[in-house]
């Protein structure tokens, strides 16, 4: 379930009444990696593969769907809050690219400009010939706020939606962690082999972190749009790696803050 029913007591209008609030729900996960601990997430139930492959995968920590050999739910945790991810033959990965030992929290990422340098290394600049009309680029938002049915029960969760380049979805999805929602739309391109994303659209619906722009450029997105604001650090990757970032993206209104060669304005 990733909804929870609580009794509340409102207050409308100088009218107290009694009644039941749906809230969306947050846990823990924890990622193995061939039962050994790995990292702690804390994210709205569902998808849990997705989330896990796409984490590795954007981490730099797998390089293709191939590395998998099974990702399955930890038969031992009750609660669902551990999933087992089991490699291949022969796949081997670098924990330390974590920069922690054990136990790490995905939503802090890499951070700092000293870190730009060392994910250069691990992530190629962005090559796509993808160009779309700046009208398109402005109903996307609408189109995600429409895959996104948790929010309309909760309005507590972020959301994550792939476009292409005509403004198809391929796949949305919801999550208590803006960065967790990213994740789980790239997992589920690796999982079904549809990686590399270098004709598609990323559109988040809050502000655009240098993290998403990490995991984007991992995923080989051209263009990320997001409804609120990017940080610099976003902007300043997303240049260096010759990615489209549009944000404030709403109202028929957005800022372009690089690759503006990607968008057609009228």
């Amino acid at each position: 379930m990733n909804t929870a029913a609580q009794r509340v007591v409102r207050w409308n209008n100088t009218v107290r009444s009694h009644a039941v609030d749906e809230l969306a729900v947050e846990e823990p996960l924890e990622i193995r990696i061939d039962t050994q601990p790995v990292a702690v997430t804390m994210r709205t139930p569902g998808n849990d593969d997705e989330l896990a492959a796409g984490f590795l995968f954007t981490e730099g920590l797998v390089k293709s769907r191939g590395a998998f050999r099974e990702i399955r739910l930890n038969r031992r945790n009750r609660a669902g809050n551990s999933i087992d991810v089991f490699l291949a033959s022969g796949v081997s990965v670098h924990l330390d690219q974590l920069k922690r030992r054990g136990f790490i929290s995905s939503s802090c990422g890499v951070c700092g400009k000293e870190s730009i340098r060392a994910l250069r290394k691990k992530f190629k600049p962005v090559r796509s010939r993808l160009s779309v009309r700046a009208e398109l680029l402005l109903d996307l938002p609408n189109h995600l706020r429409r895959a996104q049915p948790t929010f309309d029960r909760t309005g507590g969760l972020h959301a994550a939606g792939i476009f292409t380049q005509d403004g198809g979805l391929v796949v949305a999805r919801e999550d208590i962690g803006r960065h967790n929602a990213v994740d789980k739309v790239i997992g589920f391109g690796l999982l079904n082999d549809l990686l590399p994303f270098d004709e598609h659209i990323l559109v988040v619906s809050g502000r655009a972190s240098f993290e998403i722009i990490q995991k984007s450029i991992a995923a080989r997105l051209p263009i990320v749009c997001a409804v609120s604001a990017p940080s610099s650090l976003a902007v300043e990757f997303a240049r260096a790696n010759a990615q489209t970032l549009v944000g404030f993206i709403r109202d028929k209104r957005m800022n372009v803050y690089g690759g503006q060669q990607r968008v057609r304005f009228p």
